[in-house]
């Protein structure tokens, strides 16, 4: 008995020494040894409503490497956007102390002088550059000199473009989901068939719209040629300023100043006092301005819970009259059809993220964002705060969002009920904040090259290869023994 045991143990091992090998080499090097150092970038997200702080990680010996820059902590700086210190631009620098103290924290000390520090203004910035120039350089000046106390490696504070912005929100998205080139278990990159993702961002005072496109713009502006991984990729971009979130609620509070009656975007039973600065101060409602007004005089205003009042509001926000291409979005924007799979994300995410989870509406279809359109814009202020009595400040003007959202998807950017279905509405990417800050961080430390990149796995290719065939051999040699083992222990029985 004991024979028999000895006589199969050359061939057990045998195959467990191949079964072994194999499993090692279909394991990525990188995932067996010690993990590598780590390098870190910061970038401050300056939005019209707020700032974010991003910190970034990847391993430091995979600069050029796709897939592998995450994020490692962010944090969400106190008060208002650095627009709003345009009376106080010391504030704004101050305001950041807080979010760069907790960075020096979650970064390492040893890497705290090579760590990228970017910051990048949006539309708030782009606005109050149009009103008062002298106002944004002063407030970029004072971010720059506390940025410059930090020990990072401070690399510049300035306003971004639309195009810009666009652009890298769209390079973000499909970086995150390995759309331009993805890590294949053979050890080689390959660039997937799946195609990119366009991307739709929502912010505070701009909307974008970015997605690939096979035939040139029909107007230059809206057309970005990028270069990544050795593919050439054609993007169509816009962004409208004036039509982020918050400027689009003001716009439309400054309508219902106007008529002197209720806000029909506003649920019954709500009422607030509005100060007329608030509402005329921004240059999305001059054309709306009184040519003389008491900027301190207060109007009471309460909201009416009327859907189809607030349709019809929002509805002259899109101006489709006038068009010089062969077609247009809106406000005579050239803009192709839209193709392909989409993603939505900041305030679309959030707006859509409060009907599903809030009001516990489906919103699969366009004709099931159209119904939850009319199911919020139908609810009384007691009601809603029933729902969410802890987002009472954002609550009177969900319907309002809700409604710009269903309209610019639809009479805006042309999404019918078929397309709609390709769109996702969505926060993160993994563990990553969807949005333009890691697409700039990338693009300014070269961390997405031209270039293809090459073998990436420790072992050579060709030999990667023979190891492959000399393990599978040494199976099949375990097997053809214990095979042969079994056979003669048979025909010894049989005798």
């Amino acid at each position: 008995m004991a024979g028999k045991a000895l006589s199969l143990l050359p061939p057990l091992l045998l195959a467990a020494a191949g079964l072994a090998g194999l499993l090692l080499l279909c394991v990525p090097t990188r995932d067996i040894r010690e993990p590598p150092a780590l390098k870190y970038g910061i970038v401050l997200d300056a939005g019209s409503s707020h700032t974010s702080m991003f910190i970034y990680k990847w391993p430091a010996d995979k600069e050029n490497d796709t897939g592998i820059v995450g994020q490692h902590s962010s944090c969400d700086v106190q008060g208002g956007g650095i627009s709003s210190y345009a009376d106080n631009p010391s504030g704004a620098g101050q305001s950041l102390v807080e979010c760069l103290n907790q960075a020096l924290r979650d970064i390492p000390k040893e890497r705290h002088v090579g760590t990228p520090l970017y910051l990048g203004a949006t539309a708030g910035m782009r606005l109050l550059n149009l009103t008062s120039p002298e106002a944004s350089a002063n407030v970029l000046a004072a971010v720059t000199q506390t940025l410059t106390q930090y020990p990072f490696d401070f690399r510049g504070a300035r306003i971004l473009s639309g195009q810009d912005e666009g652009v890298f929100g769209w390079v973000t998205t499909n970086y995150l989901l390995e759309n331009f080139i993805k890590y294949g278990w053979v050890g080689r990159w390959f660039r997937p068939r799946k195609g990119t993702l366009g991307a739709m961002d929502l912010g505070g005072a701009s909307t974008q719209i970015t997605f690939e496109t096979a035939s040139p713009a029909e107007d230059p502006a809206n057309e970005v040629q990028l270069r990544l991984y050795g593919q050439r990729y054609r993007v169509y971009t816009h962004s409208f300023l004036c039509y982020g979130r918050d400027q689009v609620l003001r716009t439309l509070l400054a309508s219902a100043v106007q008529t002197r009656g209720p806000h029909p975007c506003w649920p019954q039973g709500y009422s607030t006092h509005v100060m007329l600065q608030d509402v005329y101060e921004s240059p999305c409602t001059a054309a709306q301005r009184p040519q003389a007004f008491n900027r301190s005089a207060r109007v009471s205003l309460a909201g009416s819970s009327d859907p189809a009042l607030c349709r019809g509001l929002v509805s002259q926000l899109f101006n489709s009259s006038s068009c010089r291409f062969s077609r247009c979005s809106f406000n005579g924007v050239f803009q192709p059809p839209v193709a392909g799979k989409f993603i939505a994300f900041s305030a679309f995410f959030y707006t859509v993220d409060f009907l599903r989870t809030v009001m516990g509406l489906p919103i699969a279809t366009q004709q099931q964002l159209e119904a939850a359109v009319v199911a919020i814009c139908s609810q009384t202020w007691s009601e809603l705060q029933a729902r969410a009595p802890d987002d009472r400040a954002r609550l009177p003007d969900y319907c309002a969002g809700a409604i710009f959202v269903q309209q610019l998807l639809r009479r805006g950017y042309g999404f019918d009920e078929r397309s709609f279905g390709d769109v996702t509405f969505q926060k993160k990417a993994g563990d990553t904040a969807v949005g333009w800050a890691l697409g700039y961080m990338l693009n300014l430390t070269n961390l997405i090259p031209a270039d293809p990149p090459g073998l990436r796995k420790g072992t050579d290719f060709s030999s990667w290869v023979v190891l492959l065939l000399l393990f599978a051999a040494m199976l099949l040699a375990a097997f053809a023994l214990l095979l042969h083992q079994a056979r003669a222990t048979k025909s010894a029985g049989t005798i």
